[in-house]
């Protein structure tokens, strides 16, 4: 006789295809195997799976016994599918109650001992466990982090707990999130001294959401700047902190529940893999670093040393939002809303245009350098700022400039003004949005049309530019975009301007 129980789903990530858990129970000689394209640590979990239910007490079936895990084409990995396994074993030969199990979704990796040890992923699995109406158990450290969703969270230390509650013996508690004290606001703008182009354009930039590259010599504070545009930018709402933590939780870090509500600021060095930065790896593709950006900063330092093939990968999630992985055997799509910010040097030693004259690059190396960022993906950086040297007299002697909290005040004012008029941010509004939503001053079509033809701009450029210029005219209050605001974000794209 062989009895099959369809008992739980636990799931690969978010927007990921859900694993389904059958166990068969049949006559013969005993055995215990895995199907479904089981990883490494999913093979071992038969003897881990063996040593915990023995140890708990319950009798392991001397009986052929077959797990499958569907869909059968995708590879499954982590140890996670431990507690599924498990229960289906009890579940399948009596020993748990099987009727409720529908309405759950487990995951935890056991121990020998039957305890219950953290996974990967809880938060991500709580994203998609609250839009199927589950109700989700996790091992206690796991069961913190996802309850800062809406989903009903039950944490559990032991296979033992597990089953008492599916038995109706122990009601398994509720998991409440972490008292974790919250990181400290991080450094402030009123370091930076100097620069008051550049710290306009990155309050614009976290005004609008726009895309920024900062170029100049090496010290000027490029760096420094783009480290301070989370200070300046709006918390998270609830909606995007959890997807935000979700994709965190995926990663090799895991979440840090003392950034809850933070805008998350990456920082990749730039000898990092394309599958590092846009996402991969072996299995179900994990999430990249512009993934787990997402509603926050990207920060790409010293950026014509990334290679070609992983900034050029960075256009079309620039455009839409999410990133498509696919691999042989799977496919995965991921949020990947972030914000740019990059920062280079004018030439390959740094220094030219310095007035040390300091530089000895040749016009070929100097265009050779700048030649790597490819003008596809200029044309998608709304601004790029040009910084200069500062002198010792000049450094020490400039006043301390404006904190972020009085640059963030005028920032939040700007995004009410933007989520009143279009419900959204300027930087995602669509061709059709803007025309609808962007008050221009009368005439200004017509000077937009004579720049497009001047400066050869792309229609892409137009319409970004349109974009800036109207988060200009909302941090100076102005009830209409005209000519100066125009002009002044056509001035914001200048570096790109010398290219075309």
């Amino acid at each position: 006789m062989t009895l099959a129980v369809l008992f739980s789903r636990a799931l690969q990530g978010m927007q990921a295809p859900e694993v389904m858990v059958e166990v068969h129970l049949a006559n013969g000689l005993p055995a215990f195997q895995i199907v479904g394209l089981p990883e490494t640590e999913v093979k071992e979990s038969r003897d881990r799976v063996r040593a915990a239910i023995q140890t708990s007490g319950f009798e392991f079936p001397a009986r052929k016994i077959t797990v499958s895990l569907a869909p059968a084409d995708l590879p499954k990995a982590s140890c996670r599918f431990d507690l599924p396994i498990a229960l289906g074993i009890l579940a399948a030969s009596g020993q748990v109650a099987a009727e409720c199990l529908a309405r759950y979704e487990f995951a935890g990796e056991l121990a020998l001992s039957g305890s219950l040890r953290p996974v990967r992923g809880a938060l991500a699995m709580a994203w998609e466990a609250r839009h199927a109406g589950r109700v989700l158990v996790l091992p206690p450290q796991s069961a913190q982090e996802a309850a800062h969703s809406a989903v009903t969270v039950l944490q559990a230390d032991s296979l033992l707990q597990v089953c008492a509650h599916l038995n109706g013996r122990t009601a398994l508690p509720s998991a409440h999130p972490s008292d974790a004290e919250h990181l400290d606001a991080g450094p402030d703008l009123s370091d930076v001294r100097g620069q008051a182009a550049a710290r306009h354009a990155l309050e614009l930039a976290a005004a609008g959401g726009h895309s920024l590259l900062l170029l100049g010599p090496p010290g000027t504070g490029k760096s420094m700047l783009a480290a301070r545009l989370p200070g300046i930018l709006p918390p998270l709402s609830d909606e995007e902190a959890l997807e935000s933590a979700a994709l965190q939780s995926l990663g090799p870090q895991g979440f840090d529940a003392r950034a809850w509500r933070r805008r998350p600021f990456r920082a990749p060095h730039h000898a990092s893999s394309v599958a590092a930065l846009i996402g991969g790896g072996s299995g179900v593709p994990r999430p990249g670093e512009i993934s787990l950006a997402h509603h926050g900063v990207l920060f790409l330092d010293e950026m014509p040393e990334f290679e070609r093939r992983a900034l050029e990968a960075l256009r079309e999630p620039l455009e839409t939002g999410v990133v498509h992985l696919s691999r042989a055997t799977a496919r995965v799509c991921y949020p990947a809303r972030f914000q740019l910010v990059a920062a280079m040097n004018p030439c390959p030693c740094g220094y030219a245009g310095d007035q040390s004259g300091r530089c000895q690059c040749t016009p070929e190396q100097i265009s050779r350098y700048r030649g790597k960022i490819s003008g596809p993906l200029l044309d998608r950086i709304d601004m790029q700022v040009d910084m200069a040297t500062h002198s010792a007299a000049e450094l020490f002697g400039a006043a301390a400039g404006e904190g972020s909290h009085e640059v963030r005040l005028r920032v939040l004012a700007a995004r009410a003004r933007q989520l009143v008029r279009q419900g959204k941010i300027n930087a995602l509004l669509t061709v059709g949005e803007l025309e609808r939503f962007c008050p221009v001053e009368s005439g200004l079509l017509v000077f937009l049309a004579e720049l497009l033809a001047r400066l050869h701009l792309s229609a892409r450029a137009v319409h970004r530019i349109l974009r800036l210029a109207l988060t200009i005219a909302d941090v100076s209050a102005a009830d209409r975009v005209g000519k100066s605001q125009v002009l002044q974000a056509v001035q914001l794209r200048r570096q790109a301007f010398a290219r075309q």
